[in-house]
């Protein structure tokens, strides 16, 4: 039996606005968006951003020395923080999922830019939990995450399913011996969430 749906906030209950607004960043700065998106992407990790163990400005400082772009930090946060677009259908269901019992929480690689979207646009208040690898000083880069979530809930990992559009961290999730479904669009999601026994909570979408 499923106990707790752990999703992920980027790709999954919002539009990835962190893929999106560097490819808009590299598009307007005249660089290649998909090679420009992977050292952006290592970056925020190599430069412990995401883990919280640096700032948004060194993580900036650190992409501008390594790309040539010259814009300013507020121009580069707004470009990402604008495409992360909240989807309604999944605070519902994470709502739903709730007043059926089970857990409903998020489980995310992101910065102190979380916190601030969920300022402009409130969604936290639909979750049990917001872990947020900025705060836990652990990303899903670490298979661990995993197991002490499922722990820090109360439940074994294979009582848990794990929503994310990333299909490593799909992979590291189900290797922890976690339920997993990796995000592509909400038709395809749902038909996946009744085929794991969760048709009740689906059944208005």
């Amino acid at each position: 039996m499923i106990r707790a749906v752990l999703f992920d906030f980027g790709g999954v209950i919002a539009e990835e606005g962190f893929y999106r607004g560097l490819l808009a960043i590299a598009e307007e700065s005249g660089l290649q968006p998909d090679a420009f998106f992977r050292i952006a992407e290592d970056l925020i990790h190599s430069t412990g951003y995401v883990t919280g163990r640096s700032t948004e400005a060194a993580y900036w400082a650190a992409l501008r020395e390594k790309t040539g772009i010259t814009w300013t930090d507020a121009h580069l946060r707004e470009q990402i923080l604008s495409r992360f677009v909240v989807r309604p259908e999944m605070l519902s269901l994470a709502d739903r999922l709730r007043a059926s019992g089970r857990n409903a929480s998020i489980l995310s690689d992101q910065t102190d830019w979380l916190d601030e979207l969920d300022r402009r646009s409130p969604f936290s208040s639909h979750f049990d939990r917001v872990y947020n690898s900025y705060h836990l000083h652990k990303s899903k880069r670490d298979e661990g995450i995993f197991t002490d979530v499922c722990s820090g809930l109360g439940v074994q990992p294979a009582e848990a399913l794990f929503v994310d559009d990333n299909a490593g961290n799909i992979a590291r999730a189900a290797r922890q011996g976690l339920l997993t479904i990796q995000f592509t669009d909400m038709p395809q999601f749902m038909r996946t969430l009744a085929s794991v026994g969760l048709s009740a909570v689906t059944a208005f979408f």
